[in-house]
């Protein structure tokens, strides 16, 4: 993922060109492109006039919605204090290359926004390349979202992860190697390799399998979780600091992993299962997410798109001096 600081005018540019380069990566054409260009801008322009601590987030995504370009902007301005003011036709942001968050919405095949006074606002569009009518009703959400930013001035991500369907269950894996740089990278990269050559089995046969196989990198913090529908149950195994919770019934309950590094110290592997309300949220969180949130400080959000969730808990709680992760799943419908 690509991440840009945007705290005046002078970075808008960099947004933009970003976004657009990652479109013509993912080969959109002119039009389509030009599209991102717009939201880009507008969203950039949004956070020099009415945020602080700025930051546009970039990723191509890939799932049961579509490919496409993901755009998140995150502040932790005033906020809002009206969204529907906000989002009205003809309410500009002044001087920007679009109508305000109208323009955004309309340029976009999915849209979410969440504020709140004196906590910030986070908003997420997603474009695809070649339009439908389906996509533009956004009725299809994706049961899973992330934010993976590698520490800032490092050209890669020291954390890894990947996220399996299987039927409407998943298993998913959060690696975080140690340190951060290249050789944290190919610790996590490795990890996901050997998740996905085992991805199958069960978590706690998933996590031994990688155990053993990383002997040959500085190794890091590892879990592995998977969710059954018909039980409504999550298993989770992890070795190290990479936090689970679970998110339901307006409560967050914290996953157990035990002490040691993956593919060089670990006592004991065990599974834990928990309970995952219909509707509710897993997230999981590498070492460079802080672990005091609490969706429950932020009104509605645990309704929001799982990617800006992960968003919004990245922009509160990252910790700066490391890679941060934050993987956000939706439990089933029913």
């Amino acid at each position: 993922m690509i991440s840009v600081p945007v705290t005046e005018a002078s970075q808008v540019a960099e947004a933009r060109r970003r976004a657009t380069g990652l479109a013509q990566g993912l080969g959109f054409g002119e039009t389509a492109t030009g599209r991102v260009a717009i939201v880009a801008t507008e969203l950039s322009t949004n956070l020099v006039k009415y945020g602080a601590s700025g930051e546009i987030i970039l990723n191509a995504f890939e799932d049961e919605t579509g490919t496409g370009v993901e755009i998140l902007a995150l502040d932790k301005g005033t906020g809002l204090a009206n969204l529907a003011d906000a989002m009205r036709d003809g309410h500009s942001t002044g001087g920007s290359a679009g109508n305000g968050l109208g323009a955004v919405r309309r340029q976009s095949q999915a849209f979410d926004i969440v504020s709140w006074p004196g906590k910030g606002t986070g908003i997420l569009s997603r474009l695809v390349a070649n339009p439908t009518a389906k996509d533009a009703d956004a009725a299809v959400q994706p049961f899973a979202g992330a934010v993976a930013v590698p520490l800032r001035g490092e050209t890669v991500n020291g954390d890894a992860y990947c996220i399996r369907r299987r039927g409407t269950g998943w298993t998913i894996i959060v690696a975080d190697g140690l340190g951060h740089g290249p050789e944290a990278a190919k610790a996590s990269q490795e990890a996901v390799r050997l998740f996905r050559k085992y991805e199958h089995e069960a978590p706690g046969n998933i996590l031994a399998a990688v155990h053993a196989g990383l002997g040959h990198t500085r190794g890091g913090a590892v879990s592995v979780a998977s969710y059954e529908p018909d039980k409504g149950l999550v298993t989770f195994a992890g070795i190290g600091n990479v936090a689970g919770a679970i998110v339901g019934h307006g409560e967050t309950k914290r996953t157990v992993s035990l002490a040691g590094t993956a593919g060089h110290v670990a006592r004991r592997i065990q599974e834990f299962e928990y309970p995952l309300p219909v509707g509710g949220l897993f997230v999981l969180c590498s070492d460079g997410i802080g672990t005091s949130w609490s969706l429950e400080a932020y009104p509605g959000l645990v309704g929001a798109h799982p990617s800006l969730i992960a968003g919004v808990l990245y922009r509160d709680f990252t910790r700066v001096r490391d890679d941060a992760t934050v993987v956000v799943i939706r439990g089933g419908s029913s």
